[in-house]
């Protein structure tokens, strides 16, 4: 029983910690972003299994965190108010050409982010040829043009 409180816990840290990184965290993995993923992931199974390296142990841990994660989507599902503290809402960060700087700066994109991404998928080169860019729950940005 101690290896499912420990996954419970372990589960809820990575997802605070996740949640508190951002969106942006989650969209672009850098070499920077994959290292760290690695060490937290070995971190993270020495928390979990703790002395016992036993395989019964280890598909306990694995089956507890996929009934954690079903029963977290099954929960967002009827409770639309969960969905939107665990995985966020789409932001506007630029409206008719002009960045919003404090939704930017809260979501910690700068101008040169949007402009990649309006380069990437609509092929505009300028921040006045944006009607709106929205930063998505999954991190990455949608561009609007005038």
């Amino acid at each position: 029983m101690d290896s499912v409180f420990r996954a419970a816990i372990v589960y809820a840290v990575v997802l605070i910690i996740f949640k508190i990184a951002g969106r942006r965290t989650l969209s672009e993995i850098t070499t920077f972003d994959l290292v760290l993923l690695l060490i937290i992931g070995e971190a993270t199974q020495q928390a979990l299994l703790g002395d016992d390296f036993s395989v019964t142990n280890a598909v306990l841990v694995i089956v507890t965190l996929i009934i954690i994660d079903i029963g977290l989507s099954l929960l967002k599902r009827q409770f639309p108010s969960l969905s939107k503290i665990t995985d966020g809402q789409p932001i506007i960060v630029v409206e008719h050409g002009r960045l919003l700087e404090k939704r930017a700066r809260k979501a910690r994109i700068d101008e040169s982010d949007v402009l990649e991404a309006a380069r990437h998928s609509q092929g505009l080169e300028r921040i006045d040829q944006i009607k709106f860019a929205v930063l998505e729950k999954d991190g990455k940005i949608s561009i609007i043009p005038n």
